[in-house]
């Protein structure tokens, strides 16, 4: 793992002046040179002045090469130095820079990113084929790690990202009837959460940081869409009925106990079990009861 570290460089716009002002004044000299030689009379090797041409032509031929160490950085853009193959720093103060002109500058943004995932077809925890994507928000943290750990961390980011969603629908059932059971349905806050640390545990390797991991697609497959439907009426259907017949056990003896508590009629066994089932056909019947008025008795 290559470790980040920052560079300082020289302000451009120091160096522009400098490299101006030089140039200028070399130039100055090469021309002194030139008029010192066609001045020379005829028959005498002007070697002062050729010394000075050729002096002046090296420092020119310097400063040239020196004002290829200009480079601009915008707002969240670092610029990774590299001399001859060895890192030598990351800069990331935006403005303009000058540096060693052998340094190759690669620049990597550090601006946040969103990647759409595509839509992958999985086997959830009970083997069901659903469809699943996902939106992951990512930026650069460390552009060593991102330029030298990994080959394309773009790449990186997009394949280790649809791993991970694999990896996260086959841990989950699509849905649940069961209390306290997480599901990719029901339970989408935890399960993005999830997400999210599954993709920072990979992507730590490419100096990345995942500030958010959201599904923005589930639906089961289309092959059993209209089966997993009825099935899911069957279960929503039963444990409707589950909760009504709780509730319903749970008035009944609430109105026992307090008819016995009141003493407001003393039933007996035979009685207290025709009002039971009375209460629970009233309460537990999908279609409102028809009041019947009994004029007899329950005894023979």
């Amino acid at each position: 793992m290559v470790r980040e570290f920052e560079r300082r460089t020289v302000s451009g716009w120091l160096m522009l002046v400098v490299l101006i002002v030089a140039t200028l004044g070399d130039g100055y000299l090469i021309y002194r040179g030139i008029y010192a030689a066609a001045t020379t009379p005829q028959g005498v090797i002007p070697w002062a002045a050729i010394w000075q041409i050729v002096g002046t032509g090296l420092v020119l031929a310097v400063l040239i090469t020196l004002m290829c160490g200009f480079f601009t950085l915008q707002p969240n853009v670092a610029a990774v130095l590299l001399l001859f193959g060895k890192y030598k720093g990351t800069v990331r103060e935006s403005g303009f820079h000058w540096a060693n002109p052998f340094y190759q500058k690669i620049k990597v943004s550090l601006r946040t990113r969103n990647f759409n995932t595509d839509t992958l077809k999985v086997n959830d925890k009970r083997g069901n084929p659903t469809e699943i994507a996902a939106v992951v928000v990512w930026r650069v943290q460390n552009t060593a790690q991102a330029t030298f750990d990994v080959d394309d961390y773009r790449d990186y980011v997009h394949i280790q990202s649809e791993s991970a969603l694999r990896y996260l629908a086959s841990h989950y059932p699509y849905d649940t009837t069961v209390d306290d059971e997480l599901s990719l349905r029901g339970s989408m806050d935890e399960v993005s959460q999830d997400l999210q640390t599954q993709l920072q545990e990979r992507l730590a390797k490419a100096g990345v940081i995942v500030e958010e991991a959201r599904l923005s697609h589930l639906a089961y497959a289309p092959e059993i869409a209209g089966a997993m439907l009825r099935r899911q009426q069957a279960e929503a259907i039963v444990a409707a009925r589950l909760r009504i017949v709780e509730g319903a056990v749970g008035m009944v003896e609430t109105a026992l106990e307090q008819l016995e508590a009141k003493k407001t009629v003393d039933l007996d066994d035979e009685r207290k079990a025709t009002m039971i089932s009375n209460l629970l056909v009233v309460l537990c019947g999908e279609q409102a009861a028809q009041p019947v008025v009994n004029a007899g008795t329950l005894y023979q």
